[in-house]
């Protein structure tokens, strides 16, 4: 009778475990269909943003708010192009951003913010979901277009980032535009390097609270993301860093995982917004991370960041990011953010101000 007992009790066991064991390895299962076949938004899109800051309606003329609308339709037209035509979204990331490189109503290339010496730094980086390869360039005076720097960079050389003189000497052997430091400059942007300058010394604080570009001296960018038709994301970024920067002080920009990242398991991302809160912050990167290891969405995990990480360190700006199935999100924490959106059907959104 024992011997009968204890064989029930033997079998009941192993029957147990076998359906225990089944049960998990079918949930495994229905999670990496559910997590590999999830219906895409959109085939292909693209985001763009020009800076984040105290950007109010008053403050800008119906001029200027046509100029700056008509500058970022261009721009992301030009990439929603090449995404159509089943053109990578690296392409797309660097051809956008060339546009708003090239204009002098961002902080970015021409136009680019003064350091203290009344001198240009440019910051830029460039990252590819597909391989998570990645490609930075920091304190160029002469490279045109930083991204294409970065781009280089990633593609060509075998480091993620170089900086200064050296970036410089390797733009030039790629055959890389280089200009003089007269081309990026503008009476605007040192008008607020003098602004500037002349607050510090009176250090009057009532002075800095209605001045927007004194407010706003300390971030300022350009950036794309992109999901193509191959299912591949990338990101890019470039700026001209701080208004009265010194002794070569490097922003977020050419970091990666601070103010660029890109993942095809999850997303892309382009932040704009203080340089020194977003590296401590690793912005970018902990979008990404909340989506992959906590299962947040793309809106949830950008608000997170951008509303409650970034703000309790004592920072702002914002980001533009697109998941991996074409999700669109632009979070931001300041009064503006100059963005665009255009999707696989070429629906084009425009903004400016918080709505």
């Amino acid at each position: 009778m024992k011997n009968l007992l204890l064989a029930t009790s033997l079998f009941l066991l192993i029957f147990s475990c076998k359906n225990n064991s089944k049960s998990n390895y079918d949930v495994d299962i229905d999670f990496d269909i559910a997590t590999n076949t999830s219906k895409r938004a959109n085939e292909f899109a693209i985001v763009i943003h020009g800076g984040a800051g105290t950007i109010l309606k008053k403050n800008l003329s119906d001029e200027k708010e046509n100029e700056y609308k008509a500058k970022l339709e261009e721009a992301i037209k030009v990439g929603y192009n090449i995404l159509k035509q089943g053109g990578t979204s690296l392409d797309a990331v660097e051809k956008t951003i060339n546009i708003l490189e090239d204009s002098p109503l961002f902080n970015a290339g021409k136009g680019a913010v003064f350091t203290n010496a009344e001198t240009i730094e440019l910051d830029a980086s460039i990252m590819d979901g597909k391989t998570l390869n990645a490609g930075a360039s920091a304190g160029t005076k002469k490279v045109k277009n930083p991204i294409n720097l970065a781009r280089k960079i990633m593609d060509v050389s075998p480091h993620v980032m170089m900086a200064g003189e050296g970036a410089e000497t390797y733009a030039k052997e790629q055959g890389l535009e280089l200009v003089d430091q007269d081309y990026f400059k503008t009476e605007n942007r040192l008008n607020t390097l003098n602004r500037v300058k002349a607050n510090e010394i009176s250090k009057t604080k009532t002075t800095a609270f209605y001045d927007t570009d004194i407010k706003d001296s300390k971030f300022g960018t350009v950036g794309c993301v992109a999901l193509d038709k191959s299912g591949n994301l990338a990101a890019g970024t470039s700026t001209g860093g701080m208004t009265n920067k010194r002794f070569g002080r490097v922003g977020d920009v050419p970091i990666i995982g601070a103010g660029t990242y890109a993942n095809n398991a999850t997303c892309a991302v382009s932040g704009t917004g203080w340089g020194e809160f977003f590296i401590r912050a690793t912005v970018a990167h902990d979008i990404s991370a909340l989506m992959e290891y906590k299962g947040l969405t793309l809106q949830e995990a950008a608000h997170e960041v951008i509303q409650k990480k970034v703000p309790n360190l004592g920072g702002n700006g914002g980001v533009i990011a697109v998941d991996k199935n074409g999700n669109m999100v632009m979070d931001f924490n300041t009064a503006g953010m100059y963005r665009a959106t255009m999707n696989d059907k070429g629906e084009l959104y425009i903004g400016i101000y918080k709505q």
